[in-house]
C-alpha cells in the first residue's frame, strides 16, 4: 500500500480508506445487526493490505457501525487512523458536543479520535449550528484535552463554501486540518477546492471515488479517452481520483471481502503521472463537448417554474450517452419519475429555460427526447 503526508498534519495516510457505512448487515425480529465474523474479517484483512485510515460516523449501519468497528480494530488502534462524525444539526447547545463526542468514544471503545469531522457541512450546518454554538471552540478544547487528535469536516454544498469554511475556522482560531469530499471522475465539482485545502495545510480525502456505483459499471471509457487497452472502469475511477496531486486518499465504502482485496490491489497499483492525470481530466472534457446535448451544467435555467431539475436530466443522458453508463441513467430517471421529481411532463411550455440557456439548446425538445431514450422507448 502506498501512503501519503496527510497535510500539515504530521501523519501519513493509505491512498485507499476503508469507509464503514456498508458493512454486512443482517435483520433478526425486524432489528438491524453488523455479521461481525464478515465485518472483521474484512476490517483486519483491509489493515493487513496496509489500509491505515477507517472511518465511520454514528448513524452508519443502522447506528452499529461505530461498535463493530472499535471491536475489529482493538488488536491494532494504536497503528491506524480513526475518523467518525458530529451530526452538528443535533445541537442545540455547546454541552452537546461533549455528548456526542462521548457517545462516539464509548462506541468505539477507544481513547481517542484522531480526526473528528462536523459532519456534513454545508453553510447552514456551519453558521447556525457550529458557530451559533461554539462547536469549534469545544473542538478546540477536547483536542486540548487529547479526546480528538485532528479537527476536520464533511462536506455537501456548493464547491464555494469550502473556502470559506476554511477560513471562517481559522479566523475563530480553530483551523481545520482536513477535508472529506465528493470527487470522481464524473463529477469534478469539488477539484479546485481540493486544491485550495491542500494548498492551505490540509488532509484531503475523497468519497465516492467510482460515483456511488456509476464508474463500476463496465464500459469502454479508458480505451475511448486513451486508446489503450481497456481496464475496468472502477479501475480507472480509482487511478484517476489517486491521480490527483491535491488528493490524499480515496474512501471506498466496502461491502465485501473481494472488494477489500480488489481495491487494495488497485490503490496499491495505481500509478499516474500528474501529467497523465491532467491528460485524462483534459480528454474527459472534450468528449463531453462531443455530445450532441452539450449541456454544460450552468444552471442558468434554473430555476424552472414548474420544477424540473433540467441540468439533472441531462447529466443523466451525458452519463447514458457519452460515458456509456447506459444501465445506471435509465434506472436513475426511473426513480426520479417513481419519487414524483418534475420531468417534461410537468413543462408549462413557457420557454424561459431557453431564453436563458447560454449554449442555445432547444430544451424542451431535447427533454423529450431524453425523456424517450432513458424511459427505453426508443
Amino acid at each position: 500500500m502506498k501512503y501519503r503526508d496527510f497535510g500539515a498534519t504530521g501523519e501519513k495516510i493509505s491512498a485507499l480508506g476503508f469507509g464503514c457505512m456498508r458493512l454486512p448487515e443482517y435483520q433478526e425480529n425486524e432489528t438491524w445487526y453488523i455479521d461481525e465474523d464478515k465485518a472483521q474479517d474484512m476490517l483486519c484483512t483491509a489493515y493487513e493490505l496496509g489500509v491505515n485510515y477507517f472511518d465511520t460516523a454514528p448513524y452508519y449501519c443502522n447506528h452499529n457501525s461505530e461498535a463493530a468497528l472499535g471491536k475489529a480494530v482493538k488488536p491494532f488502534r494504536d497503528k491506524i487512523l480513526l475518523s467518525t462524525k458530529l451530526p452538528s444539526e443535533n445541537c442545540h447547545e455547546r454541552g452537546d458536543f461533549r455528548r456526542f463526542l462521548e457517545g462516539s468514544l464509548k462506541k468505539l471503545d477507544t481513547e481517542y479520535i484522531d480526526f473528528y469531522h462536523f459532519w456534513a457541512t454545508n453553510r447552514d450546518k456551519f453558521d447556525n449550528y457550529i458557530l451559533k454554538y461554539d462547536l469549534l471552540e469545544e473542538a478546540a478544547k477536547a483536542k486540548e484535552e487529547g479526546l480528538i487528535r485532528h479537527i476536520s469536516f464533511s462536506f455537501h454544498d456548493d464547491p464555494s463554501v469550502i473556502r470559506y469554511i476554511i477560513e471562517t475556522a481559522k479566523e475563530h482560531g480553530v483551523p481545520m486540518e482536513s477535508m472529506l469530499v465528493q470527487y470522481n471522475l464524473i463529477d469534478r465539482s469539488n477539484e479546485e477546492m481540493l486544491a485550495y485545502a491542500h494548498e492551505n495545510g490540509l488532509g484531503t480525502v475523497a468519497m465516492g471515488p467510482v460515483g456511488g456505483g456509476r464508474l463500476a459499471a463496465p464500459t469502454d471509457l479508458y480505451s475511448r479517452l486513451t486508446g489503450k487497452p481497456p481496464i475496468a472502469t472502477y479501475e480507472l475511477a480509482f487511478k484517476f481520483v489517486l491521480g490527483n496531486p491535491s488528493l490524499n486518499c480515496a474512501l471506498s465504502g466496502m461491502q465485501t471481502l473481494e472488494m477489500v482485496k480488489s481495491n487494495t490491489a488497485i490503490a496499491d497499483d495505481a500509478a499516474m503521472s500528474e501529467e497523465e492525470w491532467k491528460n485524462l481530466g483534459d480528454a474527459m472534457e472534450q468528449l463531453k463537448k462531443f455530445s450532441e446535448l452539450y449541456c454544460t451544467g450552468c444552471k442558468y435555467c434554473q430555476p424552472c417554474p414548474a420544477g424540473i431539475e433540467i441540468p439533472d436530466i441531462f447529466n443523466l443522458y451525458t452519463q447514458y450517452n457519452v460515458y456509456g453508463l447506459k444501465e445506471h441513467s435509465r434506472n436513475a430517471y426511473k426513480k426520479l419519475t417513481e419519487d414524483g421529481k418534475k420531468t417534461i411532463h410537468d413543462c408549462l411550455n413557457c420557454g424561459m429555460c431557453e431564453k436563458k440557456c447560454p449554449q442555445h439548446l432547444n430544451i424542451r425538445e431535447e427533454l423529450k427526447r431524453v425523456d424517450n431514450i432513458l424511459l427505453g422507448q426508443k
